[in-house]
């Protein structure tokens, strides 16, 4: 049997999407062959799907993709950001059969193989205006067929979704590692890399492996340790810094993280990046809130306002620092994201410290922001003892 003749037989198993709000959306499993719960976002990123449901930033929502056709290009080992599919399911207009000369396995196959449901046919265009108008919902995928549609709208309604919920239990590390990779480049040469002469701590809240290949190109040596660690036993490390990173969920959810983000700063330079900057919000006293329906994709306009300069930044977040909670004698605004004047980026004016909503190691997404890995050694060169 042909991979299209089983997807033929795939495309008979009707399922459907069911909204809190009472929305239903029709499609077929083409993932695995379970039900599920999530938050439903929509992701305008063209292309990058595999790095997309690999981000752990996406544990627990349902993942819409704006592109039409997914699965051209399979899927790798390579472009993975993490060990496995995160999110909690995936809606398409289309999945295609893989044809390219990387691709070790086609996306349905690794959807299965993760767990991961999928419905394709759904009208995208209609979910994503549905999400832009009342904001972020809550979902159940069905593609068991035990539920029937008013069922699976009962069931969203009542789930509790993922506001206060720690998240990031589900995707840290087990235990600390030492950071290492290929640096295999686009091209199969390994890159060269600089002498690694700054220790780095990197608090795993759900990191991503490209942020983790910038910061090794800045010559940082990093450790990674569990979200919980303790700050003790971070700075018993003796770090020359220690960052915060990207994560799924709440950042008031996540447990004793801004408790130890308050012991650290001040002892050594601090980064942060997505979660990693809401953590670092709120521990110099701002208040984090949840944004209508998120900022996902790779198309979002933010402004550097030492500079004035605009870049086009990746980003995958539903939740923000609140500009009227920050203390303007201890934080400084960087960056504006120039489609609602969110804040996207601090720097500390008591200590040295920077972190950035927005993603710049970019992957998938444009390159515009990769210097803030650049700044994140001149800081800690600058502030070196």
């Amino acid at each position: 049997m042909t991979l299209q003749e089983k997807w033929k037989i795939q495309r008979e198993r009707k399922a459907f999407l069911a909204l809190a709000d009472g929305s239903i959306f029709y499609g077929y499993s083409m993932g695995a062959p379970v039900d599920s719960f999530g938050e439903v976002v929509f992701n305008t990123s063209l292309s990058g799907y595999e790095e997309i449901l690999s981000d752990p930033s996406y544990a627990g929502q349902f993942v819409t993709l704006t592109e039409t056709e997914i699965g051209n290009v399979g899927v790798n080992s390579a472009d993975m950001e993490s060990e496995k599919f995160q999110a909690a399911g995936l809606l398409v207009q289309q999945i295609n059969a893989d044809s390219n000369w990387r691709s070790e396995e086609s996306l349905v196959n690794a959807l299965k193989r993760f767990g991961i449901p999928a419905l394709a046919g759904i009208d995208t265009r209609a979910l994503t205006l549905l999400l832009r108008e009342k904001g972020t919902v809550k979902g159940f995928i069905c593609t068991s067929g035990k539920v029937t549609p008013e069922e699976g709208v009962a069931k969203a309604k009542a789930w509790n979704g993922l506001d206060g919920i720690d998240m990031v239990e589900s995707v840290t590390c087990k235990k600390p590692y030492e950071f290492s990779d290929d640096f295999a480049s686009d091209f199969g040469m390994p890159k060269e890399l600089p002498p690694a002469d700054l220790k780095l701590v990197a608090y795993d809240f759900g990191i991503k492996k490209n942020i983790l290949r910038n910061l090794r190109m800045q010559g940082f040596r990093v450790t990674v340790v569990p979200a919980y660690t303790a700050a003790n036993d971070v700075l018993a490390m003796k770090p020359d810094a220690v960052f915060f990173s990207n994560g799924p969920g709440d950042p008031a959810g996540v447990r004793d993280a801004v408790q130890n983000a308050k012991a650290i700063l001040g002892k050594v330079p601090v980064m942060g990046i997505c979660l990693g900057h809401q953590i670092l919000g709120l521990a110099n006293g701002a208040q984090t809130g949840r944004l209508k329906f998120g900022h996902h994709g790779g198309n979002h306009p933010v402004k550097f306002l030492d500079t004035g300069r605009v870049m086009v930044t990746s980003q995958n977040h539903n939740f923000a620092v609140l500009e009227n909670s920050i203390d303007s004698e201890i934080l400084e605004v960087t960056h504006v994201n120039l489609n609602d004047q969110s804040i996207e980026g601090f720097r500390s004016k008591k200590v040295p410290m920077i972190a950035v909503q927005f993603h710049p190691e970019a992957a998938p997404g444009p390159h515009d922001s990769n210097p803030f890995f650049v700044e994140c050694r001149k800081l800690v060169l600058e502030n070196k003892r």
